[in-house]
This record gives C-alpha cells, sequence and structure tokens, in this order.
C-alpha cells in the first residue's frame, strides 16, 4: 500500500469516529432533556396536586395560615424554576413544606380521616415515587453522558463541537441528614 492510501484511510476512520462519537454525544444530550422533561411532568402534576390538598387542609385548620402560605410560595417558586438546579432546589423547599402541612394533619382526627384527604395524600405519594424514578433516569443519563464527554478520546470530540458537563438533580442537605426515630 502507498502512504496516501494510508493516510486517507486514517483520515477516513478519524473522522468516522469523530462522526460516529458526535452522533452518539447528541444522541445522549437528547435523552437528558426528555428525562428532564419525565420530571418536568411529574413536578406538573404535583403542583396541580398542591391547590386540591391546601384546600381539603383549610377547612380543618383556619388557624395554621403559615404553614399553607409556605406550600402556596414553595409550589410557586417549583412553577416558575427554569434550570435543573432551581427545580431540585424548588422541589426540595415543596418537600419541607409539605411535610410540615402532613405534620398539621396529624393533628386533627377528622381531617386525616377524610377520603379526600386521604386520596390526595395517596395520590402525592404515588407523584413522589414517580418523582424520584424520574430524577433516577435523569441522573443516570446525565452520568453516562458526562462519562462520555470525559473519556478519551470522546473528549476531544467533546470539546471540538463545545459539549459541556450536565447538571445532576441533587437532594438538599436537608434529604441527607441522618433520620432519628425515637420511641
Amino acid at each position: 500500500m502507498d502512504p496516501i492510501t494510508i493516510f486517507v484511510a486514517i483520515l477516513l476512520f478519524v473522522g468516522l469516529y469523530a462522526l460516529f462519537t458526535y452522533n452518539s454525544l447528541v444522541t445522549l444530550k437528547v435523552r437528558i432533556n426528555e428525562s428532564l422533561s419525565q420530571i418536568d411532568v411529574q413536578l406538573k402534576r404535583r403542583t396541580d396536586l398542591i391547590p386540591n390538598l391546601v384546600e381539603a387542609v383549610k377547612g380543618y385548620t383556619k388557624h395554621e395560615k403559615g404553614v399553607l402560605e409556605s406550600v402556596t410560595n414553595a409550589r410557586a417558586s417549583l412553577m416558575s424554576a427554569d434550570s435543573a438546579h432551581k427545580k431540585a432546589e424548588a422541589n426540595n423547599m415543596l418537600t419541607e413544606s409539605l411535610k410540615s402541612l402532613f405534620a398539621v394533619a396529624e393533628n386533627y382526627p377528622d381531617l386525616k380521616a377524610s377520603q379526600n384527604f386521604s386520596e390526595l395524600q395517596a395520590e402525592l405519594s404515588d407523584t413522589e415515587n414517580k418523582i424520584a424514578y424520574s430524577r433516577q433516569f435523569y441522573n443516570s443519563n446525565v452520568m453516562a453522558y458526562n462519562t462520555k464527554i470525559q473519556v478519551f478520546p470522546n473528549s476531544l470530540v467533546a470539546s471540538m463541537f463545545r459539549f459541556t458537563k450536565a447538571e445532576f438533580f441533587e437532594a438538599n442537605d436537608g434529604d441527607k441528614k441522618e433520620v432519628k426515630v425515637s420511641f
């Protein structure tokens, strides 16, 4: 084989490798966007449940105004969040507010016994599970993408086309604390 044929073959190989790597990075980026939109769907479902839950609690807890306002404000923050990081922060804030709301509900036996409240609580619990799964799916896609853009020689193609690391959907520090149970 002559040197020109070898050079062309190497050039063709490098070009094809760059093309396949670029396409796989684009595919992973699309998966990240799709999985983030799935989180959005579940967060939207959750925010749609909140007004119904607040209304169910409102009738029983007239003097618990601060908790209800906290839930409403957290819901508004989540609806206006525009990045994965802001959504994670707003989601964590809403989770804390809902914990307070359910703690207040514990003090009202009639509310706890209400079928409407029980159904809303079950629906919210189901949604929380779906959010957790969606976050896990999103973070798995981010991990695969971030790994691919950092591994050599993919990193050369990634930097050439300006692929940057994606952000994980992270829990807040309160969710990471040890849970204390006492009897």
